[in-house]
C-alpha cells in the first residue's frame, strides 16, 4: 500500500506514520469516488496520484520545517486548492500546522469538507471563495504564516492571489515546473510592488518525480490595499 508514497517520501527525509498512511489510503479512495461526480482531477492511477498530488505537495515539507515555528503553531493557507493539494497532504504530515484550504468551486469545498472529516483532521477550515475578493476580508488579509499554490498560471498573477494572504516577515511558496527564467523576471515587478521578494528557489530532483522548482518568496512590507485587483483582472492583466 501506497509504496511510491513511502519511498518518494523517505527521500525527502520524511517516515511516514501508520496513522498517515492510513489517511493518505482514505483521501485516494474518496478523491477516486467523488472524481466519478464532481471534475476534481484528471489523474486518477493509484501509483500517479501518489506521486503527482501526495508527493509532489510533500516537497514542500522540508521547506516549512526550516521555518522558525509561530506562537501556537504556523498558520497555512492553500490558494486555489482544488482537490485539496497541496495543503491537505501537508496537514496530514505536519499535524501541528493549523491549514486553510480555499477554492471557489463550492462542489470542491464541499468533497474537501466531507474528506476533513472522514479523516478525522483538526485544525483544517475550508472557505469558498475567490482570492481576489476574499484578500480583501480583514480576517484573511495578511493573517497567515504561509501561503502556497500549485501555480499553474503564470508567476506574476500567483504573486497577486498569494502575498495579499500573507503576513509581513511571512512567505509565499509557489510551485513551477520547466524554465521560469522570464516569469522570474516578469514577477520581480509584481513582488516589488505587493510588498515581496524572492527568498531563495529550491531545485527539486527526487527519483520519481519530474524535476520542480519551489518558488518561496518573502513578504517585507504590507501589500497597498488596492490589490489584488477584481476578479480575473490578475490573470488576464498580470503585474
Amino acid at each position: 500500500m501506497l509504496e511510491k508514497l513511502i519511498y518518494g517520501a523517505r527521500q525527502l527525509g520524511l517516515v511516514l506514520t501508520p496513522q498517515q498512511m492510513q489517511q493518505f489510503q482514505l483521501y485516494y479512495e474518496e478523491l477516486i469516488e467523488w472524481n466519478n461526480r464532481i471534475n476534481l482531477t484528471a489523474i486518477t492511477d493509484y501509483e500517479e496520484v501518489q506521486l503527482k498530488h501526495f508527493l509532489d505537495s510533500l516537497t514542500l515539507v522540508p521547506v516549512i520545517q526550516r521555518i522558525t515555528h509561530a506562537e501556537g503553531g504556523l498558520t497555512l493557507l492553500d490558494v486555489g486548492t482544488g482537490a485539496g493539494m497541496p495543503g491537505l497532504p501537508l496537514r496530514i504530515a505536519l499535524p501541528e500546522v493549523k491549514v486553510t484550504l480555499m477554492d471557489s468551486v463550492a462542489k470542491k469545498t464541499a468533497f474537501l469538507q466531507h474528506l476533513i472529516d472522514k479523516l478525522c483532521l483538526d485544525y483544517v477550515n475550508i472557505l469558498t471563495g475567490r482570492a481576489e475578493e476574499m484578500a480583501h476580508r480583514p480576517d484573511y488579509r495578511e493573517k497567515f504564516d504561509i501561503v502556497v499554490s500549485r501555480a499553474v498560471t503564470k508567476l506574476p498573477t500567483v504573486v497577486e492571489l498569494t502575498l495579499p494572504f500573507c503576513r509581513v516577515g511571512g512567505i509565499a511558496i509557489a510551485q513551477k515546473k520547466g524554465d521560469i527564467e522570464e516569469e522570474l523576471s516578469n514577477a520581480a515587478k509584481a513582488m516589488d510592488i505587493l510588498g515581496g521578494k524572492t527568498r531563495e528557489i529550491i531545485k527539486i530532483a527526487l527519483q520519481l518525480l519530474e524535476p520542480r522548482l519551489i518558488i518561496v518568496m518573502e513578504k517585507v512590507a504590507a501589500t497597498p490595499t488596492r490589490y489584488p485587483r477584481r476578479a480575473g483582472m490578475p490573470e488576464k492583466r498580470p503585474l
